[in-house]
Formats: structure tokens, C-alpha cells, sequence
């Protein structure tokens, strides 16, 4: 598991990079569904730091909002499961 979470992480990172640098250059976009569902999947740290390292998203407040829901989302899956052992 720890494993997954490293490489997912590394993944949403470099995704949100990629997405910026194409954004600056005007082609053709990462769209926001795979990046929150990159997010979804485990990649909440890694995206975080995209957002703020690449400046990324920052004045997107929707997107802001999302990304804030997931974090939520997984804290409460996180913490019922930490329950539940």
C-alpha cells in the first residue's frame, strides 16, 4: 500500500506540472477530471504540492473546492477505517 501511495503521489505531482507547462505553452490541457480523479485515487499530497510548487489551479476557487472535498473524503474513509481495526 505505502508503495502505491509513493508512486500515485509522485504521479499527481508530475501530472500537475505537466498541466501547467502545457497551459503556459497554450496546448491542449490535462483535463480536470483525471486530475481530481489522480487526486481521488491517493494522490492528495502530490497534487497539493503541484498546486502550490507550480502555482497551478490557485484562482481556480471551484477547483479549489473539489480538491478541498476530496481531502475530506479521505480523511473520514481514513479514519473509519483506523476505526473499524
Amino acid at each position: 500500500m505505502i508503495y502505491f501511495l509513493i508512486i500515485i503521489n509522485f504521479l499527481s505531482f508530475i501530472v500537475f506540472g505537466l498541466d501547467k507547462r502545457k497551459a503556459v505553452k497554450h496546448q491542449q490541457r490535462i483535463s480536470e477530471f483525471t486530475l481530481l480523479t489522480i487526486t481521488l485515487a491517493g494522490g492528495i499530497i502530490g497534487s497539493v504540492l503541484g498546486i502550490f510548487i507550480f502555482n497551478h489551479k490557485i484562482s481556480k476557487f471551484s477547483f479549489l473546492v473539489k480538491i478541498g472535498v476530496i481531502i475530506i473524503v479521505q480523511f473520514v474513509v481514513v479514519f473509519l477505517y483506523i476505526n473499524n481495526q
